[in-house]
């Protein structure tokens, strides 16, 4: 009876259950910094900022897309969408854009992991919300596969289909 009560009480609205239980340090929370180097001109500095960013902080999402080939200025709040980027952003625009949707998302999936919690109370040992959520809504790649094949729709970079 108690360990029914007990999985009754998780509220933390965590998808995955990702944690460090060894006794070791965190590798995830030791952030390396780029070299520190004497700017060109001191009076192009930005102030100082409390609590402010660094301009040796890390920041993986710039890295990230440079690494792909953008422009990292572009993950800067506020950025400017660049002209090369311009067909791209009017073709993602073409059917309009909802202004809060990344928030009606939010309450949609809180929603959606709300009312699966409820059915699945049962549901001992380590689970994944996320997956037991959304399973029946994921896709068979090999069941799509086919059915575009069958449509003619030429899929070159899927593996041959097994029969």
């Amino acid at each position: 009876m108690s360990l029914a009560i007990a999985a009754c009480g998780r509220s933390d609205g965590a998808l995955t259950r990702i944690k460090n239980d060894g006794n070791g340090p965190d590798e995830f929370t030791v952030l390396p910094t780029a070299p520190l180097q004497a700017p060109e001109s001191y009076g192009t500095l930005p102030p100082p900022t409390p609590g402010g960013a660094n301009l040796v902080d890390p920041n993986p999402h710039a890295a990230g897309v440079a690494a792909l080939g953008g422009n990292p200025a572009a993950t800067v709040a506020g950025g400017q969408i660049s002209a090369s980027d311009g067909g791209l952003v009017n073709h993602a625009n073409r059917f309009g854009v909802l202004p809060g949707v990344r928030r009606e998302l939010a309450v949609e999936d809180a929603e959606v992991r709300r009312r699966h919690g409820r059915v699945n109370i049962f549901n001992i040992g380590p689970n994944d919300d996320y997956t037991s959520a959304y399973k029946r809504q994921w896709l068979d790649a090999r069941e799509e596969q086919r059915r575009l094949m069958q449509r003619g729709v030429v899929t070159p970079s899927a593996p041959p289909p097994s029969n």
